[in-house]
């Protein structure tokens, strides 16, 4: 990232209205893969992030850059592990925001190992998540809700 300041903080219920304006845009779900079944359902959007703001066992946080909400990053537990996830507004991609963001939540996460997993043409997540140390170690296949169709995934892990 060049310019502009990058802080994480907890993320609050009003900044759900944002998040969720952000993942409505499709090149974004496309690229994401694996979605909520409807991204437009806004009930089923709060009520699924409502829970999780509640949830201690999942870290969440807001991305600001320059005090704007330019998106999310979080871990969350699945099936007994620690993934990563972030999802940043298109207007901000292409500015090392998803890469100095994920540096500055690695250093205040600590679950290890964390994996993170990304659709086998997400080129720019894979990146991100090659530059902050992860290392691809497999591949999985999975149903991705945005593209209606069974697509391959690549797994990487940090330790």
């Amino acid at each position: 990232m060049q310019n502009g300041q990058l802080k994480l903080r907890q993320t609050e219920k009003p900044d759900l209205e944002l998040l969720f304006q952000f993942q409505l845009d499709k090149e974004a779900n496309y690229l994401a893969a694996f979605t909520s079944k409807d991204p437009t359902d806004k009930e089923a959007y709060f009520e699924k992030f409502t829970k999780i703001l509640n949830d201690p066992t999942i870290n969440n946080q807001t991305i600001l850059v320059d005090g704007i909400i330019a998106g999310s990053i979080a871990k969350f537990e699945m099936q007994g592990e620690s993934e990563i996830t972030y999802w940043i507004d298109r207007t901000f991609w292409g500015k090392g925001i998803a890469t100095t963001a994920l540096k500055k939540f690695l250093a205040i996460e600590d679950a290890r190992p964390i994996f993170g997993r990304v659709a086998f043409d997400n080129s720019g997540s894979q990146k991100v998540l090659e530059k902050c140390g992860f290392v691809k170690i497999g591949t999985n296949k999975g149903f991705a809700n945005a593209r209606q169709t069974e697509i391959e995934e690549f797994i990487y892990k940090l330790t």
